[in-house]
């Protein structure tokens, strides 16, 4: 049996692999064999760390949500004001360069499967929650601190992740109406409403 630490190398490994291709194809499309051979494994190395494809599937969302969350923790934590955090997360979030568009398709794919099948519906939550949590959590020290108008940081947390994810998601379908300037614009702009007058 592997030691622990290689374990945990090899499991990652196979669920950046997974992350790529499902960029890449599409969940409807994707196959272990394609995880596989990404991943430089075998398929019954893939089976030996995931019972099921939707296991490596669910694992691999997981691991896109993870590594997204570990990207920002340097702006999360950050001596500056919430509405510059916040405008620094809605920066980072752009989808800009190779590692973030990859990112946001495997989120569209997350979104897109999630439709029709519950345990993609239950990922979703669960991972999405606590996003909204962090926006939250920034928007009430913003509000705390006099920075943010009153008002339920819930509803401004869900304004501003659904204004993120339609504008993305516009940004990725080549929009000629929504480029990432518009977005960037966009997003900072709601945001500037959010402050206290």
């Amino acid at each position: 049996m592997p030691r622990p630490n290689v374990e945990a190398e090899r499991r990652e490994q196979i669920l950046s692999a997974a992350c790529v291709v499902l960029a890449e194809v599409g969940l409807q499309n994707l196959r272990l064999a394609q995880v596989a051979k990404a991943a430089g494994v075998s398929s019954g190395t893939i089976h030996y760390y995931f019972e099921t494809k939707q296991d490596v599937v669910s694992a691999a969302f997981e691991f896109n949500m993870s590594n997204s969350l570990e990207r920002r923790q340097s702006i999360l934590a950050s001596e500056q004001n919430p509405l510059e955090m916040l405008q620094e997360l809605v920066e980072s979030y752009l989808p800009a360069d190779s590692r973030s568009l990859q990112a946001w398709r495997v989120w569209a794919e997350l979104w897109a499967e999630g439709m029709r099948l519950d345990p993609l519906q239950e990922v979703n939550e669960r991972l999405y929650g606590q996003w909204r949590d962090i926006v939250t959590d920034v928007l009430r020290a913003g509000q705390r601190q006099g920075l943010v108008k009153e008002g339920d940081p819930v509803r401004f947390a869900n304004m501003l992740v659904g204004m993120v994810d339609g504008l993305a998601m516009q940004v990725l379908l080549h929009s000629p109406n929504m480029d990432l300037k518009n977005m960037r614009e966009t997003c900072n702009a709601l945001i500037g409403l959010f402050a206290a007058r």
